[in-house]
């Protein structure tokens, strides 16, 4: 296990001698981020406290640097690990600069009293998470994006090898979510420093993270690549799904279709379908759609809505059985929408072409571009 800098051996942990996640097996490298996700009350914030012992564990061991984590001293610890977790603080009277400032505590004497060389380290640890201008404000003033990253800022003052984060972008908009984890992909690339957290957004944990670990029952379910963890059906069963739908290669979260026959057709594709298809769906309106290829844009919302979705295999022509299928649900319906406009010139899209052409001869076609 000498290529990990960071890595747990049978580890259980758990609350007053009961266990709640046994034999977990992290594994973690210099420079990788590391992700646990998994439901609600799974255990991933009991393993995270535990790992910082802030929970004593039940069982097993948590290496950092080929020690145990268990025997290093607090100030050992805090030198080359940090943290950032969910708790709202509340400093009194205190700027932002302040705040970063205590992250410095591993590295002064017993009064706290701050050297140049530290004084340096907290400057440049605000210019790492672009807070330079929020240093001489009040940090009970700010807004909880900036708090979360004046808080990143103070963990990378202790100068750590570790950072541990637990639901980091849980209070952040979507600016301040993708600011904030684009900081730590860069940290991780140019800093060559290690991130262990848990997140609850699906799409952001499989972009941004080296390895991901799964909390599912007891123990740790699946561990390995984003691509490993997102395959088809997976995400459903370890969150235990029972309404609307989940795409593991899109990301794509939808809510359940509107059941019953077709009312309307949708003639879309290239994304332009999907606005229209979730529509439909708020409306309480069951429709199909096609001819959509199963590389196109909208195919995932298509699968996740319809009724029924007339497809198509990617790059190739439109076959005349799917056309006819198509021409047969726009029979069945008392409306078809188009929401493609030049797209329909195409050199592929002569049958869409046909398609819209027959809704139209019909007196059922109203265009969306």
């Amino acid at each position: 296990m000498e290529e990990f800098y960071f890595y747990t051996k049978g580890l259980t942990v758990g609350y007053h001698g009961v266990p709640l996640i046994k034999e977990v097996e992290l594994r973690l490298k210099r420079g990788e981020i590391l992700t646990l996700i998994g439901p609600n009350g799974a255990g991933k914030t009991t393993i995270l406290r535990s790992i910082i012992r802030q929970l004593e564990p039940l069982g097993g061991v948590a290496y950092l640097d080929g020690q145990d984590v268990q025997k290093l001293s607090g100030r050992e610890l805090a030198r080359k690990l940090s943290v950032v977790l969910t708790n709202r603080v509340h400093p009194e009277m205190m700027t932002c600069k302040d705040v970063v400032a205590t992250g410095r505590y591993p590295y002064t004497g017993k009064f706290g009293v701050l050297s140049k060389e530290d004084h340096q380290i907290v400057e440049e640890s605000m210019r790492l998470v672009h807070i330079q201008e929020l240093g001489p404000r009040d940090f009970s003033r700010i807004s909880d994006g900036q708090k979360q990253r004046v808080m990143l800022a103070r963990a990378l003052c202790q100068e750590p090898e570790l950072i541990v984060l637990d639901e980091p972008t849980s209070f952040l908009d979507i600016r301040y979510k993708l600011e904030f984890l684009s900081i730590l992909q860069n940290l991780s690339r140019t800093k060559n420093l290690s991130v262990l957290m848990s997140l609850h957004e699906l799409d952001l944990a499989g972009r941004i993270s080296d390895k991901i670990a799964c909390i599912h029952g007891d123990c740790v379910e699946r561990f390995g690549t984003p691509e490993e963890i997102f395959t088809q059906g997976y995400i459903p069963k370890l969150y235990q799904m029972t309404a609307g739908s989940y795409d593991e290669l899109t990301g794509n979260l939808e809510l359940a279709p509107v059941e019953g026959k077709p009312k309307v057709f949708v003639i879309g594709g290239a994304g332009s379908g999907t606005a229209v298809y979730r529509r439909l769906q708020r409306s309480g309106i069951p429709f199909a759609t096609g001819v959509l290829w199963k590389n196109d844009l909208d195919y995932p919302s298509a699968k996740a809505l319809a009724v029924e979705v007339v497809d198509e295999n990617a790059f190739c022509r439109i076959r005349p059985e799917k056309l006819r299928r198509a021409k047969e649900l726009v029979d069945e319906c008392r409306e078809v929408i188009c929401t493609l406009g030049e797209e329909l010139e195409g050199d592929f899209c002569e049958e869409l072409k046909e398609l819209a052409e027959y809704a139209g001869l019909q007196g059922k076609l109203k265009t969306y571009v």
